[in-house]
């Protein structure tokens, strides 16, 4: 019998269905050997020699896998087809000790069929070392600048704080936008529009003044009320008449298929999910067979997905629906071209056909319709431009559009409006019922939402599709940022001190280009055309003598407490306002002897939650007498909602209840959760 090695119970259980008697196949559970906790586990002195250990949760597992083995002929390493999997691969093969017991390969497959498992393993391969030192060298990266920087955190700033070579990035993005908009100036500017009718007709339409004496009126053109008065008196006294009409059909195209980029961003506007949520669905998508891998920046399509693609459309709506000819797609910048874009594995298999949870079964007509989309035929609108003259200087503009024909938007709608204009003749006079100047004013940049951040990301090659996640919840779980009541990201006190004192003593950390760079750095190691060991060596140094100088130069940050007239209701000493991880907080100045807390009204740990019960109040966090945090609604006493563990504003797919995050995991909060019997 032969072996195969998997990372996920989920995904074992999948290719049993697949394989015969002849394969056993069993999960490692993810990574079994990883760098120590307690310590460094870098050896910055001898060649930055990696220590690695076998965490306590998986040595049970490492022992089954061992006896397992000991039974087995080969053994095949079938984890993930990316610089994570390939690592728990070489993991898997260094623990297990395969170079000197055993017989076995290296498989790799983008999507859990039959077809591709075997032909994956009639093509084994060897471990990749390139993609492993890549993976290594990410992994080394974090833990030198987490490891080393996070201590000056605490003796400068506050204890308990964390820096992340990449997550300090994406903190600077939304500290720097929150800069931008508390310095925005807005400026004033008017636009003028008119209301008209046919002449002995009830049929009324709107257009707007497009140009002055042949010259387009950019956006900011009329730049006042004066400005917009002296044109509206000349406007009263004009006549108008129809001086152009152009009619023209208008495509539109299908979009491409997903990435896990576009994924995370159309699943958090479209479902409100949360980048951790979508990563987990999809995870269980992939391993359950349903889709291909969800890990991949590429938009390649498989010969074979593109001929089902066509086959479906044409059964399915007709020859006129089908693009003509199959639709291929380039991603911009850098891309594991070798993978996929996310798709189905069968393109038969539609949303209504799987019997899927609520949530999956959302994801998962997104990556179908999306993909099936991308095949179609484009839209096609009947679009119509009517120039109306106002005397001799002044241009109005009317459009409209009608849907002609669906194409791809049958499958994957998008947001159109139709706008039906009357039927007018060139030089036709028209009445004008009301001129309708309107006051504007510039708004000042967005706030990022998990969509626009993951999309800003991407844009300025921070990270890869496997961390963008992590990156989202790590930021969080460090209390560097938080989101408002509409799910927009808002830097905290303590943030905003952290990355200000990162900007200007360690700007390499928290540069935007010098990240992109490391991650081509990163690259190239998985290409094999640098050495990892030299990136390692090449950042360490420079940033470690930085680090040391810091240590001398950098004042202390932090504030000495400040004494209030309450005592503590446990031992009778004064109360003091103290700053920490989460900024300030009441403490008993009694500490350690006394290690009471309490939080101040003006500090409240927003969620951005809705209340679940009463739907009008906010989750917020909140201390106990004894000082434990939990979590209640702002509406109390009038609505006394409340749960121990912070909810991530995402609900259970098989209650609806809120879920939280317990012991690091994303749990339902409810104790009677169909799943969780």
């Amino acid at each position: 019998m032969d072996l195969i090695i998997v990372e996920s119970p989920t995904k074992a259980k999948t290719l049993k269905n697949f394989l015969g008697a002849n394969y056993n196949v069993l999960s490692s559970y993810g990574h079994i050997r990883d760098l120590p906790k307690s310590e460094l586990g870098i050896d910055v002195e001898n060649n930055f020699k990696v220590k690695y250990v076998i965490p306590p949760k998986a040595r049970k597992n490492v022992t089954l896998l061992k006896k397992e083995m000991a039974k087995s002929d080969y053994i095949y390493l079938a984890t993930d087809p990316d610089r994570e999997g390939e690592a728990i691969a070489w993991h898997l093969a260094e623990v297990l000790e395969l170079k000197k017991k055993k017989n076995y390969k290296r498989i790799t497959f983008h999507e859990i069929t039959k077809s591709a498992i075997a032909e994956a393993l009639k093509n084994p391969q060897e471990i990749n070392q390139d993609l492993v030192d890549a993976q290594q060298a990410r992994r080394a990266l974090d833990r030198l600048v987490g490891y080393k920087l996070s201590p000056f955190l605490w003796k400068k700033v506050a204890r308990h704080l964390s820096a992340g070579r990449v997550q300090s990035v994406a903190v600077r993005l939304i500290a720097e936008r929150e800069k931008e908009i508390k310095n925005f100036n807005p400026e004033e500017y008017w636009s003028i529009k008119a209301l008209f009718k046919k002449q002995n007709s009830a049929t009324e339409f709107e257009a707007f003044l497009s140009k002055i004496n042949n010259q387009v009126i950019p956006k900011f053109g009329i730049k006042n009320k004066q400005e917009s008065e002296t044109i509206i008196k000349k406007l009263k006294s004009a006549s108008y008449k129809v001086k152009s009409i152009s009619k023209k059909e208008l495509a539109r195209n299908p979009l491409p298929p997903l990435t896990t980029s576009t994924l995370q961003q159309e699943a958090s506007k479209k479902f409100r999910f949360g980048a951790k949520m979508t990563m987990r669905l999809a995870q269980d998508l992939y391993e359950k067979g349903f889709i291909t891998y969800h890990r991949t920046d590429s938009l390649n399509l498989s010969s074979q997905s593109l001929i089902q693609a066509k086959n479906f459309i044409i059964e399915e709506w007709g020859a006129n629906y089908y693009a003509g000819s199959p639709r291929k797609f380039k991603a911009k910048g850098r891309t594991q071209e070798a993978h996929e874009a996310i798709r189905p594995t069968n393109a038969q298999n539609t949303p209504q056909k799987l019997k899927l949870e609520p949530a999956q079964s959302k994801l998962y007509n997104l990556i179908w319709s999306r993909f099936i989309g991308s095949q179609m035929s484009q839209a096609i609108f009947d679009s119509i431009k009517i120039e109306i003259a106002a005397g001799k200087d002044y241009i109005f503009e009317a459009t409209g559009s009608t849907l002609k024909f669906d194409g791809f938007l049958k499958v994957y709608p998008l947001k159109y409006e139709e706008k039906k204009l009357p039927p007018l003749k060139e030089q036709e006079l028209l009445d004008l019922i009301k001129l309708k100047p309107e006051q504007h004013f510039t708004e000042p940049p967005s706030r990022y939402t998990e969509a626009s951040l993951i999309k800003e990301l991407e844009k300025n090659e921070i990270g890869r599709p496997s961390t963008y996640a992590p990156i989202i919840s790590t930021i969080q779980e460090r209390n560097y940022v938080q989101k408002n009541e509409v799910r927009q990201f808002i830097p905290t006190e303590i943030g905003l001190m952290v990355n200000d004192l990162l900007v200007e003593h360690f700007p390499e950390i928290v540069d935007i280009k010098f990240t992109a760079k490391m991650e081509k750095k990163l690259d190239k190691i998985a290409q094999g055309q640098i050495e990892w060991i030299k990136v390692l060596e090449e950042f360490y140094k420079p940033f470690s003598k930085n680090l040391k100088n810091k240590y001398e130069q950098v004042e202390n940050k932090k504030t000495a407490p400040e004494l209030t007239d309450k005592t503590c209701p446990q031992c009778g000493k004064p109360l003091a306002v103290k700053f920490g991880r989460f900024g300030k907080f009441m403490a008993c100045t009694g500490f350690p002897e006394c290690k009471y807390t309490e939080s101040l009204e003006n500090k409240t740990i927003k969620t951005g939650v809705f209340c679940p019960s009463c739907e009008q109040g906010e989750i917020i966090g909140k201390k106990t007498k004894k000082g434990k945090l939990f979590y209640g609604c702002s509406k109390w006493p009038d609505c006394d909602f409340a749960l121990w563990d912070k909810p991530t504003g995402e609900k259970c797919p098989h209650c609806g209840a809120l879920m939280v995050e317990k012991n690091k995991k994303t749990v339902c909060s409810n104790k009677n959760c169909p799943k969780e019997k």
